[in-house]
Parts: structure tokens; sequence; C-alpha cells
């Protein structure tokens, strides 16, 4: 009786092995995609009232959460019953990336004056309704990263048993969402954390200067991680057109990868753009 609980034990602690071997192998294949969400979704988590922004932040970081727990298994059910379901949600994943980095690429170029008008017209807002919105965008746009990161976390573990994918899917998954959001929650309060330094210090020597630096640096940290999450929203839906349509992925082999990744998504996001626009242009005259 014993013998047999203690090789249970052996089992679990063998299992358990496993999981941690596959799972740090997944979080290091899912290393460059993880970077991109940190981007994207900083960039998303900010600008609200001060008071607002870690409530804001939670209520993304549930939504993810959220993405994830349903992902999960229908990625997991596509792997076995309808693989090529999978290349094809990535597929249309990318192409609602690609739009998202080429619309703000097209608004701040062709209509900055239109976002400033924007910008003003939705501080006139109901602030509660401006939230939510914004709390939606982004997590339509960490739905569309947690599928990338689910996927590329399950194809490290292919060749192992379904409960160690389960569980290396699951792991990864859940220290992606907690790292990516701990970090944009540090970045968020950087200017809280200045003032306090300042406060403490009583506005004099190196704790002072190092809270002024980081209250000075807060806008240009968030206006670079915008521009870090546009180029990385055009990188990571190129790198999902390149590795998922067998034509893009020999084509320009000559050219570095980066390049083509940033290339295919920027192509990928006009077509998008101009598909939706003449799509919104046909649903209004036809309503109007």
């Amino acid at each position: 009786m014993a013998s047999g609980f203690f090789a249970i034990l052996d089992d679990i602690a063998s299992l358990m092995d496993d999981v941690a071997a596959t799972s740090k192998m997944a979080t290091s294949k899912t290393a460059g995609i993880l970077g991109d969400d940190l981007a994207v979704n900083a960039e998303k988590a900010t600008g609200f009232v001060s008071s607002r922004e870690l409530p804001v932040l939670w209520a993304i970081t549930k939504g993810s959460l959220l993405n994830k727990v349903i992902i999960i298994p229908i990625i997991l059910a596509l792997n076995v019953f309808f693989p090529i379901a999978i290349k094809i949600v990535l597929i249309i994943g990318g192409f609602y990336l690609a739009y998202e980095g080429v619309e703000k690429v097209v608004e701040y170029f062709f209509h900055h004056g239109d976002a400033h008008a924007d910008d003003a017209a939705e501080q006139n807002q109901d602030d509660a309704a401006a939230e939510k919105s914004k709390v939606k965008s982004a997590i339509t746009t960490d739905f569309i990263l947690s599928l990338e990161i689910v996927i590329i976390a399950l194809s490290t573990v292919l060749d192992k048993p379904l409960g160690i994918q389960i569980l290396t899917v699951c792991i990864t998954a859940l220290i992606a969402t907690i790292g990516v959001y701990g970090i944009v929650a540090l970045i968020v309060r950087m200017d809280d954390a200045g003032f306090s330094l300042i406060r403490h210090s009583h506005n004099k020597g190196f704790l002072t200067a190092l809270g002024n630096l980081l209250v000075k640096a807060l806008p240009w940290v968030i206006k670079g991680l915008g521009i870090v999450g546009t180029l990385a929203l055009l990188l990571v839906s190129g790198g999902i057109f390149v590795h998922n349509i067998d034509q893009l992925h020999h084509f320009l082999e000559s050219w570095p990868s980066i390049v083509k990744e940033f290339t295919m998504g920027i192509v990928g996001g006009i077509i998008a753009l101009i598909i939706i626009t003449v799509g919104k242009k046909i649903v209004s005259l036809v309503i109007g």
C-alpha cells in the first residue's frame, strides 16, 4: 500500500519535472511575442486619470485571463479534430492586428488634426463609456496576441502526452498574463513613484532627482510605447502571414526576416484597411 502511494508521488514528481522543462521551453519560444504583447498593451493601458489606471489595468488583466480560458480549450480541441482551423484563425487575427497598426500610421500622418479633435470629443464623453470602450479595445487586441502565445506554446509540446500539453500551455499563458500586466502596472505608476520619492526626500538630494526623472520620463515612455506598440502590431501580423501562408514563406527569401515581416504586416494592414473602409461606406449607403 505504502509502496503504491510512493509510486504515485514519484509519477507526479516526474510529471512536474516534464512540465517544468516544457514550460521553460515554451516560455522562451514565446519571449518575442511577449515583448510585443507588453508594448501593445502598455500603450493601450495608458492615458487614463491616475486614480483609474490600476482599476482599468485590472479590468484588462481579467479580460486577458478570460481570453486564455476561452482560447486554450478551443485550440487544444482544434489541434486534435481540425488542425487547419488554427492556421485560418491565426491569419484572420493577423489581418486584425495589421489593420490596427496601419490605421494608427494613417491616422498619425493623414488625420493628425482629426485625432486631436477626436481626443477633445472623447474628453467630453461620459468618462465611464470612454473607459469601457478603451478596455474593450485592449481586450480584443489581447485576444489575438493570446491566441498566438497559446499556439506557439502548444507547438513546442506536440510530441508530448495530452496532459503535459494542457499543463504547459496553461502555465505559459498564466506566466504571460502575470508578467506582461505586472510590468505594465509598474510603467503606468512611474509618475506616482516619482512623486513619492520627491515627497519623502523633502525635495532634495539623489532621490528627488530620481523622482523628477521618473515623472518627466513617463510621457516620453508612453509616447515611445505607442510607437513600439504600432511597430509590434505590424511585425506580429507580418510574422503570422509569413509563417502561415506558404506562398509568403518562400517570398523574398533574401530579405532579412524582420524587414520581410514588417513589409507583409504593412501590406496586410493596407488590404484590411481598404476592405473595412469600403465595407463601412457600403453599409452606410445601404442604411442611409
